[in-house]
């Protein structure tokens, strides 16, 4: 009798609860303990069977490592997570093997994720090997359907990694992702390295493979037009937190954290029809805080024009504000002000710049100068994106690679 977990029918098919990652700072002779990288520092959350939810932020903010804890690459430091209603926080690497048929991840770098020694019909053959699985008809048969699947030809089976390009390589990772047909999937940066022609290509193929075979994704992303393209629910990460939980229309559309309304501000509008249209980019002032001592109180206070006493001193707890949405923020957006009256730091109104729209966008004349910093009261939020026509979702057409806030690669991935 095998002690394999129970599938169980109700439920969220992912839950997290205060789930933590802390690096050791170690020096010395004797390599003592001096502090700790704060990657993750207890974050909530539910992923429902058949849905994406993507997860977005800046460089630095957890995103990636959280990717790692939810698939058992990483040991947590704290927290709870569970898979179908089975605690996998600290299972071993032998009480994880039944369950990595149905847990699987696809890696942001296409080039490092395939081992140049071996052949692609070895390299997506391996979970069969690992996990002593037969398929009918056999491993090889399988395994050239699979390449067909992803959009490669079963030809390939005996080519190498370096023969291909690169959205063939990503095509790759995915075909062995799906080998033994997981139920959920975790996908870090699938498209970053990409060129943006070959983005929209496996997006598509995101989104057909989930509606074929019924995978439920969990998206790592800095590109906010990948995000939602695919998305049905969108968690916005700060500094190893989720500041905002909701879904991909009133993300989009009403931000209510300050921190997500200056993410989408600086998300472009691909539509020429609307290039004349009003719309303010929000620049926020200063680095990232250090992970090592991230600020007291709500990590975003040092770059929030919004930022209050309170906000120094308290951290906002992850708050249903809305129906669906949850948002961690004493003063958020297009919501009643949890502590009003409270008095505004003195760094509030240097905390941004308003860079205006251009008066004609067919002139071909500089960019117009920064404004001068404003106080939060002057702050008038930026014209949303173009929302989709309809409420399924849609087909990628190559995502833009704008002046995003949040791109770049993920420094914490260790």
């Amino acid at each position: 009798m095998t002690n394999e977990p129970t599938r169980t029918d109700s439920g969220p098919l992912l839950k997290v609860e205060g789930l933590v990652k802390h690096f050791p700072i170690k020096k010395g002779l004797l390599q003592r303990q001096v502090g700790a990288v704060k990657a993750v520092d207890g974050i909530d959350f539910e992923v429902n069977r058949g849905e994406t939810l993507g997860v977005v932020g800046e460089s630095g903010c957890g995103k990636s490592t959280m990717g790692r804890l939810i698939t058992r690459l990483l040991e947590p430091s704290g927290g709870k997570v569970e898979f179908d209603g089975t605690d996998i926080t600290h299972l071993s690497t032998g009480g994880m093997r039944p369950l990595r048929r149905d847990i699987q991840m696809i890696f942001q770098d296409p080039y490092g994720s395939l081992n140049p020694r071996h052949t692609i019909g070895s390299i997506v053959s391996a979970p069969f090997r690992l996990q002593g699985v037969e398929p009918e008809g056999g491993v090889k048969k399988e395994v050239q359907g699979l390449l067909e699947r992803v959009g490669l030809s079963p030809e390939h089976y005996n080519r190498y990694p370096h023969e291909f390009s690169g959205g063939q390589r990503q095509r790759v990772g995915i075909a062995r992702a799906l080998a033994l047909k997981p139920r959920l999937v975790v996908a870090d940066e699938p498209v970053s390295a990409l060129d943006v022609s070959i983005q929209a290509q496996v997006v598509n193929l995101l989104d057909d493979l989930q509606e074929e075979l019924g995978l439920t994704y969990v998206i790592i992303a800095h590109d906010l037009s990948v995000i939602r393209h695919v998305s049905d629910r969108i968690a916005v990460m700060y500094l190893g937190k989720i500041v905002e939980l909701a879904d991909r229309t009133s993300l989009y559309e009403a931000p209510m954290h300050p921190y997500t309304k200056a993410l989408m501000s600086a998300v472009p509008v691909p539509d020429p029809r609307r290039r004349g249209a009003r719309s303010e980019r929000i620049l926020l002032k200063g680095d990232v805080p250090s992970p090592i001592a991230p600020p007291s109180g709500c990590r975003f206070h040092t770059r929030c024009w919004k930022a209050t006493q309170v906000c120094t001193t308290q951290e906002p707890p992850l708050l249903e504000l809305a129906p669906g949405r949850r948002v961690a923020c004493h003063h958020p957006e297009n919501a009643p002000d949890q502590v009003p009256g409270d008095t505004a730091l003195a760094s509030a109104g240097e905390a941004i710049e308003i860079v205006p729209a251009a008066k004609s966008p067919a002139a071909k004349s500089p960019a117009p100068e920064p404004a001068a910093p404003v106080a939060a009261a002057s702050v008038e939020p930026a014209a949303p994106a173009a929302a989709p026509s309809a409420e399924d979702k849609g087909r990628a057409v190559a995502p833009s690679t704008g002046d995003d806030p949040a791109a770049g690669e993920d420094p914490e991935k260790l």
